[in-house]
């Protein structure tokens, strides 16, 4: 053998040991050869992914509960809570896109689709409620204001209201009860739509059969109910910001409304949850070994510390004792608990979310071997850019409110109407 392919090859097996070297502390017990993969496919970018998908859904449904179920007390929150949906929505694929590397080809899911494929379906789904629902319903409910808002503002301001009023300036009385009707409707169409937004998330894993973490029928409803949950959250912790930096009065009535329903929407979630987590203690299959070694070493401070006690039982016991003795309550003291306890679901849900995904790339095939998952501060799957496109939605919302639920704007007077108008 050649004295050059001699030394190559020892280079080649030096670099090889390195990598085990390397690459060995991560895994216990017994994992094929093309598991051995420096860390987990998927990473924070995908957790985030359905995170933010959720917020979106779950504020939808709190801007629902005002026009489609007649709830007159969260009125404050309408607009706000579509303004919330709408800013997540907008980057609900970013994550998608950065985890894939190739952004520029994104368009090719909308241009080929397969009807075989989730994901490819899911193109259509987001296209679907971001342009026939959120962003018809919020024309239809501030067309009347663009029509105002172009006349009194000047500048830049004035030029985006013409151009977001499509050239439609009636404001007659038979316009804007047509707005309102067409409001209605699309509100009522958005809820199953908002469902399916999320609830096909769940089922990418759910479907996963070879995967007994993610093997499960109930994991779409698991995932609509934590959206639901997640974003009435979110809309409490906004309203609850917004009033404070504004340094407005909050509508206690409304919190306490927001707050109900709330409670009820947790509620449901523990208990469906709960009964996942029974079904599969109570049926031990043979795979229960690997769940119990995953929920209680793996992901022991996720799922117990931050997924249950954080995000489940204290936001349970808190909100349920405002539920009893509310009357006996301060406001002061009520809006703490209220904040307390949105603050904990968010970052309940964010560690449900956590547990789905890397909970799943935790053990081998072989269902004999671990891995460990340590998630570096710098690079496309760290922390850093984690948190960069977690902030990105926020401060697209608080634009969002300067420009269209700033204080200094004069509104038309009306309210979205609970009920179709009469013709």
């Amino acid at each position: 053998m050649d004295v050059t392919n001699v030394m190559a090859h020892v280079a080649s097996s030096v670099d090889v040991t390195n990598i085990l070297v390397e690459v060995a502390p991560r895994f216990e017990g017994y994992v094929y050869p093309n598991e051995a993969s420096p860390e987990p496919l998927w990473g924070i970018l995908i957790v985030i992914y359905p995170y933010i998908t959720g917020l979106v859904a779950g504020a939808f449904i709190m801007a629902s509960l005002v026009r489609v179920f007649r709830v007159q007390a969260l009125e404050p929150v309408y607009r706000l809570s579509l303004l919330t949906a709408l800013s997540f929505m907008l980057c609900a694929t970013m994550p998608l896109l950065l985890h894939l590397g190739h952004p520029e080809r994104c368009y090719e899911i909308m241009m080929t689709p397969h009807l075989t494929s989730p994901m490819a379906i899911f193109g259509f789904v987001y296209a679907w409620y971001l342009m026939a629902v959120l962003l018809l319903e919020l024309w239809f409910d501030y067309r009347q204001d663009f029509v105002e808002w172009s006349q009194t503002e000047p500048g830049f301001r004035g030029m985006l209201y013409r151009a977001l009023m499509l050239g439609v300036t009636d404001e007659s009385e038979a316009a804007v009860k047509l707005d309102m009707k067409l409001g209605w409707i699309i509100s009522i169409i958005g809820i199953p739509s908002a469902f399916l937004l999320h609830g096909y998330v769940g089922f990418i894993f759910g479907s996963i059969k070879a995967n007994p973490w993610w093997g499960n029928v109930l994991m779409p409803i698991i995932f609509i109910l934590s959206a639901m949950v997640s974003g009435i959250a979110l809309c409490v912790l906004n309203y609850m910001v917004l009033t404070w930096v504004r340094r407005k009065k909050i509508d206690m009535r409304c919190l306490d409304m927001m707050a109900m329903f709330l409670f009820y929407a947790l509620v449901i979630d523990a208990a469906v949850e709960g009964l996942d987590w029974i079904h599969r203690i109570y049926s031990a299959e043979e795979d229960f070994s690997v769940i119990r070694y995953v929920a209680t070493e793996k992901l022991f401070y996720t799922l117990n510390i931050g997924q249950a006690l954080m995000g489940t039982v204290l936001p349970l016991l808190m909100l349920g004792l405002n539920q009893v003795v509310r009357k006996r309550l301060s406001d002061m003291a009520r809006k703490r608990m209220y904040f307390a306890s949105a603050l904990m679901i968010v970052l309940g849900v964010f560690a449900m979310r956590w547990n789905v995904v890397i909970g799943g790339q935790l053990f081998s095939k072989s269902l004999r071997g671990f891995m460990s998952y340590k998630m570096q501060f710098i690079g496309m799957e760290g922390w850093l850019l984690g948190l960069v496109v977690l902030s990105i939605p926020f401060i697209i919302l608080t634009v969002m409110i300067k420009l269209f639920l700033s204080e200094r704007l004069p509104t038309a007077g009306h309210t979205p109407h609970p009920t179709p108008p009469s013709n």
